[in-house]
């Protein structure tokens, strides 16, 4: 695809938007010097187009209201490349942020409309390299910048433990098919607690891993330094399996050291939990957004990790009450440039780009903004506010401060193997109505970050997993652990799941009508 030449038009509105000072004779005199220097573009388009990959020539369908429980799917598949492998047999539903390639991804949003990937995603090649079957691509919420199940251009999401309420985002799809038992497995994509806000609020396992660990080479980002995949299961083994068969580096994902070596994770199971100390964070609890139910319920299920043969004493990190703060700054400014200014890959990092995704999602936007969740739009208000203002000066300082938060954690962990606290200050809300106003619709997506977004900030890795039931709905308890130690933190996990009997799963029910649009 050439790139057009600028005529006087164009050069006078990228002059006017720096305010470059320019006259109309300099401008003139710059016209071909531009128009020769973009010859390189058509160069490099032409060197492209003949390395491109061809899209494969897979089956999908969109399912009908009454063949898509909790309205979950985006779309069906049914994809299988070898029937060997540690996920022989096993179903998957992935996240739409992340490429199945020749299958429509959406991200939530209308601005991905017509949108077909030409290549899978790392994961989603390891995964049908285990044998998994990819059974869809399950729907996520409008850009993935909610951690509510509402705001998704296909409509809302539901809970299966009770359909009036929420999923959890933004991973919500993913969450519902799980514990709807509908799949066996999800991936999630977690930036502000998206893999285990769906875990806690359906009554699953959650496992963010340590950032870098899995490669996020293939799915869409929001921003690179908090940008993590992972595990959404019924069991703590199956994400730990399926943690073995992701994670490990890829060499185009510049998130991932190089030296990076991964476990294997099921194997870790066995070495058992007795013994680690457990440290439970006092500032994790009693916040204001908190409810007495979900605190009581996580405090028992801690005394089972003591049961279990853990030690438990209390710790204290002042700095966690910071973090949703530092990650406010990051997430907003941050998703503002690379998400959207950007056309969501940013610049400026050696690893593999989407090139047709960029210009796809920057037209389908810049045509309409008016397409955007609510949620967007008010990233997009304050984060461009921000960088207009004090350009970057903020960012620049809430990633300074990043390192400080993580030698926080990293301090309390000299001392204990893992910290725990609730996953969630509270339970899976009721989703809004098609009615409700800007700021019931973006309380509802937001209010729930407390604990865990610092932890993308920082990269530890992090697992929620079902705690017990408030009132018929779940809780979920999040693990924390050590950079790189997440066979430490399933380890933990696991022993609780033993020690508990397993997991509930909600009982069967049918999914209620909805009406799409948030």
């Amino acid at each position: 695809m050439s790139l057009p030449v600028p005529d006087n038009a164009a050069l006078e509105g990228v002059a006017a938007g720096y305010r470059l000072g320019l006259d109309q004779a300099q401008l003139d005199e710059y016209a071909p010097l531009v128009a020769g220097l973009l010859g390189s573009w058509d160069a490099v388009a032409e060197l492209y187009e003949a390395e491109a990959p061809v899209t494969p020539q897979r089956e999908w369908s969109r399912p009908s209201d009454a063949e898509n429980p909790f309205h979950a799917w985006s779309v069906q598949t049914s994809i299988t490349e070898t029937t060997d492998g540690p996920l022989a047999g096993r179903t998957v539903a992935v996240k739409d942020n992340t490429a199945v390639a020749g299958v429509p991804m959406t991200n939530g949003s209308s601005t991905f409309e017509g949108y077909v990937p030409s290549e899978d995603a790392t994961i989603v090649r390891r995964l049908l390299g285990a044998g998994a079957t990819i059974a869809g691509k399950a729907v996520c919420e409008d850009l993935c910048f909610s951690g509510g199940s509402h705001t998704a251009v296909s409509g809302p999401v539901q809970n299966p433990w009770n359909t009036a309420h929420n999923s959890g985002g933004s991973s919500s799809g993913s969450g519902a098919l799980v514990a709807g038992g509908v799949v066996d497995l999800a991936t999630g994509g977690d930036q502000g607690g998206s893999v285990r806000m769906p875990a806690a609020n359906c009554g699953l396992v959650g496992h963010k891993p340590t950032w870098g660990l899995v490669p996020y080479t293939g799915a869409f980002p929001i921003e690179a330094t908090i940008d993590h995949l992972g595990p959404i299961t019924r069991t703590v083994s199956d994400a730990a399996l399926m943690l073995s068969v992701i994670a490990g580096p890829d060499g185009l994902d510049p998130r991932q050291p190089r030296d990076l070596v991964p476990q294997d994770y099921l194997a870790a199971l066995a070495e058992g939990a007795r013994g680690l100390r457990v440290g439970v964070l006092r500032e994790g609890f009693g916040r204001p957004e908190s409810e007495e139910v979900v605190d009581g319920t996580v405090r028992n299920a801690i005394t089972v990790l003591g049961d279990a043969g853990m030690s438990v004493s209390e710790v204290s990190v002042p700095w966690h009450l910071h973090g949703a703060k530092i990650w406010d700054v990051i997430a907003t400014e941050g998703a503002t440039s690379q998400m959207v200014d950007n056309y969501g890959f940013g610049l400026n990092w050696k690893g593999h780009y989407d090139p047709e995704l960029m210009d796809h999602f920057g037209r389908r936007y810049q045509e309409d903004g008016s397409q955007f969740s609510e949620t967007v739009k008010l990233v997009l208000l304050a984060g461009k506010y921000g960088l207009n203002t004090t350009h970057g000066r903020h960012y620049a300082m809430a990633r300074n401060l990043a390192p400080k938060l993580t030698a926080a954690y990293d301090a309390a962990m000299a001392d204990v193997d893992v910290l725990v606290m609730p996953t969630l200050p509270m339970r899976a809300t009721a989703i809004p109505p098609q009615d409700a106003g800007i700021t019931e619709v973006v309380a509802r997506a937001l209010e729930m970050l407390g604990n865990t977004c610092p932890f993308d900030v920082t990269g530890h890795p992090a697992c929620s997993v079902p705690a017990g039931l408030g009132d018929g709905l779940p809780v979920g308890m999040m693990i924390v652990g050590r950079q790189f130690e997440d066979a430490t933190v399933l380890r933990a996990a696991h022993a609780f799941e033993q020690a508990v009997g397993g997991f509930p799963a909600p009982t069967p029910q049918a999914a209620t009508p909805v009406a799409t649009g948030a």
